[in-house]
């Protein structure tokens, strides 16, 4: 067992001489047995709840993790501006929080500080905050539409679920004021509002339907802070777009950019996320680096220093989640522990309290989180199994 892990035979594993060998193993197993963590559980909010966000059938701000009721079966979360988006394993689709412009998809503008099904199917696989794919490979999207960013060809607001175009080879979108999403040909698009280039098409003009990012067929991962993209490509290097005023496409300038720029010249990147003007990103040797602004500490720097190229956290490489809050940054290592900084006025570090932490705090003390929620609020879950 241990050899089929490790990609060896069974020789090779007996040939084990040394203490430092022996650490080297014990460190590639943790990693590949995290692999096969589990892909649904129990959910954990914390953070901003002014409009019931958290779903706990109150608006009270929570400081710490508290369980979003017993249920084990969720499987995909994102948090966006004060409202909250959920899919549990049998492909239901549920939301709860703000709902001003029809985001929780139930046909109407009231707000939920509980969980609610959005209609009846269950066919839903994954999230944006202002759009979902179903199991099909269609793309849906409702709420808030003043830039165009839900695709339909309008800037109508939208409050049930409306297919957008008719393609059936949608794999990963996000959404805040624009949208960027992948297909199943590894080719990138983007629509909604571009004030800064964010769409990555050359120009400034909003879109309202999906427009292809180039010709390339070799995008694998994207994220997008609130004026900004990032991207990985098959090879493992890292592409930033739009605006750059706190230096958060690590180009060692505040030159914004409407076309994908890359970010040195490494290949090396694995996992990345953004947030309001910050970008986090994992590379293959499991060390974490931030860019960007540090106002609050956000990259974990100890200090309050804005950086426009990449900075490492600390010097541990055993990394395996970053996911960024608007300037709060939180992350599981592959131990299962949960650490957070940044900004906290409304608790979302999960610490206990409302200070403000410019290095990396361990949130308690379990070693059970596997996943954190894509948020650009100021509230999060992650889940336990």
């Amino acid at each position: 067992m241990i050899a089929e892990l490790l990609g060896m035979d069974s020789f090779q594993v007996v040939k084990w001489q040394s203490h430092k060998e022996i650490l080297m193993i014990s460190q590639k197993l943790i990693m590949k047995t995290r692999i096969f963590q589990p892909t649904e559980g129990g959910i954990w909010g914390w953070g901003d709840n002014s409009f019931g966000q958290l779903g706990l059938n109150d608006r009270d701000n929570r400081s710490s993790p508290v369980q979003l009721g017993e249920l084990t079966t969720w499987n995909d979360i994102v948090c966006s501006g004060n409202y909250t988006l959920a899919i549990k394993s049998d492909g239901t689709l549920w939301s709860w929080g703000y709902n001003t412009y029809g985001q929780l998809g139930l046909g109407d503008i009231n707000h939920r500080s509980s969980p609610v099904q959005v209609g009846s199917l269950t066919d839903w696989d994954k999230l944006g905050s202002c759009a979902a794919i179903k199991t099909d490979g269609t793309l849906w999207a409702w709420g808030q539409n003043n830039y165009g960013q839900l695709g339909l060809g309008d800037t109508n607001h939208r409050s049930s679920p409306v297919q957008v175009g008719a393609l059936t080879d949608w794999t990963k979108i996000y959404c805040i004021w624009h949208t960027v999403a992948l297909k199943d040909d590894n080719t990138l698009w983007s629509w909604g509002y571009n004030n800064h280039g964010q769409l990555g098409l050359g120009d400034t003009n909003y879109r309202s339907s999906p427009v292809q990012v180039g010709t390339l067929t070799t995008w694998i991962d994207i994220t997008c802070g609130y004026y900004h993209t990032a991207a990985l490509k098959s090879d493992g290097s890292l592409w930033v777009w739009g605006d750059n005023y706190y230096g958060q496409l690590g180009q060692e300038n505040q030159t914004s950019y409407s076309s994908p720029v890359q970010v040195g010249a490494l290949t090396n990147w694995e996992k990345i996320n953004c947030g309001y003007s910050h970008t986090m990103a994992i590379k293959s040797d499991g060390t974490l680096w931030g860019i960007g602004r540090n106002n609050y500490g956000q990259l974990a720097q100890e200090n309050q220093i804005d950086y426009s190229s990449p900075v490492q956290v600390g010097s541990s490489t055993n990394w395996e989640k970053v996911e960024c809050l608007p300037d709060s940054t939180l992350a599981i290592k592959t131990d299962g522990t949960l650490w957070s900084w940044g900004y906290n006025n409304h608790g979302q570090l999960g610490l206990g309290d409302t200070n403000h932490r410019s290095s990396p705090v361990q949130v308690g003390s379990l070693t059970d989180w596997f996943k954190l929620s894509y948020s650009s609020s100021r509230h999060i879950f992650a889940f336990k199994p």
